[in-house]
């Protein structure tokens, strides 16, 4: 392989394989070093919502709930500086002018990524059961309701257009949902798809385009000589030389930020994805985004298994699944929907949060031949197919875009 056009890509999941396919499709040389196997981390059990136009998590107010139930997260107490360094950070940014900032970044992305799915799922023939349904948030009080009302008002700025839609309407529209429920909001913009099928389906896309999968490939350590990317080193011991290198692993993203001395406040955080029995096949037609004091969390239905993808919890890169959080996650679910029953399947996966709630996608000036797409907290999927096309200023002042600094 030419190292002037060979490019390795650190990750295997939708961010990864989205961006490993547009470069083999320009006729790059492409190589994918995935730690375990494609699409197995996050990309494999979220709920599946492609949701553009989505805001980040960091809102006013967000800090004072944050403190209450962690937006609902949940902190484990442990000796690390990692949380307190990233609460901090994230707190700064909980207000209205950041908000609007992070919009103005985030929405022409989330337009882009609409019409990309549709093109690529058509074009590819992606078998992935791609719909173009919507998704509804839901409440159980008034307060809740009001506020959503409010931030859809905000929405409709970015060119997005949000419904409101009462209780009434809501049990017409889908008999599923609780008659505990106040109201809630209709996003139009939103799709769904079973995000393994779609990012291994892509994956064989790519290689189709000549791209390379390397599984069980766990890249350790990036290395940098004379100022430039020489290539990866793998767990291995194995050296694999690239003069290109793109930072794609999600929340393994961390350890190699920190290694280069990137000045990104970075943590990964677990996301919990039980999966529930449905009554009845017809449960949820479009995805039901839920909104309690005791776990957000969105419900999509196929066939008759319900997925529950929910909630962040500040524990770490790790996959242990506490007992107490699974069982305030399934009782949630079943305030909200009158169809659905224990849970079948528990999985967990992580999310790559940095602290002012936007990714960094693109160049590293301090390093050229460093790229970075990660950061995408729980908005991966909706962020994929627009950001593996295209690098993009998203954090500016850190990435290399002229007139901007490395911070």
């Amino acid at each position: 392989m030419s190292t002037d056009r060979y490019a390795l890509v650190i990750g295997g999941g939708v961010i990864g394989v989205c961006c490993a396919y547009f470069l083999a499709k320009r006729g790059a040389e492409v190589a994918v070093l995935e730690r375990d196997q494609i699409g197995r981390g996050a990309s494999y059990g979220n709920a599946g919502c492609i949701a553009p136009g989505h805001p980040p998590i960091n809102r006013p107010g967000r800090i004072g709930q944050s403190v209450r139930s962690l937006f609902p997260a949940y902190i484990v107490p442990r000796a690390d500086h990692t949380m307190v360094s990233w609460l901090r950070s994230f707190s700064r940014t909980c207000n209205q002018g950041h908000l609007k900032r992070a919009m103005r970044v985030l929405s022409p992305l989330g337009h882009a990524t609409r019409e990309l799915f549709d093109d690529l799922v058509a074009k590819e023939k992606i078998e992935c059961c791609f719909r173009r349904n919507g998704y509804y948030e839901i409440y159980l009080t008034e307060s809740g309701f009001e506020a959503a009302k409010r931030e859809a008002d905000f929405l409709r700025a970015y060119g997005f257009h949000p419904e409101p839609v009462s209780a009434n309407s809501l049990w017409q529209r889908d008999p599923a949902i609780s008659d505990r429920v106040v109201g809630g909001v209709f996003y139009p913009e939103a799709e769904t798809i079973i995000p393994y099928q779609f990012v291994t389906e892509l994956a064989r896309r790519a290689e189709s385009h000549g791209a390379e999968f390397l599984t069980n490939t766990e890249a350790v350590s990036v290395r940098i000589a004379d100022g430039r990317v020489q290539g990866v080193l793998t767990r291995r011991g194995e050296f694999i030389e690239s003069d290109t290198v793109i930072l794609a692993c999600g929340a393994y993203s961390a350890r190699l930020v920190r290694q280069l001395g990137l000045p990104f406040v970075f943590a990964g955080h677990q996301g919990l994805s039980p999966r529930l029995r449905a009554r009845h096949r017809q449960v949820a037609p479009a995805p039901v985004s839920l909104h309690t004091g005791r776990a957000n969390g969105v419900l999509y239905s196929h066939e008759r298994v319900v997925r529950l993808a929910a909630t962040l919890e500040f524990s770490g890169v790790n996959d242990q699944i506490r007992r107490p959080r699974l069982e305030n996650l399934t009782s949630a679910a079943r305030l909200y929907l009158n169809s659905t029953e224990g849970a079948v399947i528990r999985w967990c996966g992580l999310r790559p949060c940095l602290s002012d709630g936007l990714p960094a996608v693109g160049a590293i000036r301090h390093y050229p031949g460093l790229f970075i797409a990660t950061g995408h907290a729980m908005m991966g999927l909706t962020s994929g197919s627009s950001h593996g096309k295209t690098h993009g200023r998203i954090h500016p002042g850190l990435l290399a875009e002229p007139g901007h600094r490395i911070a």
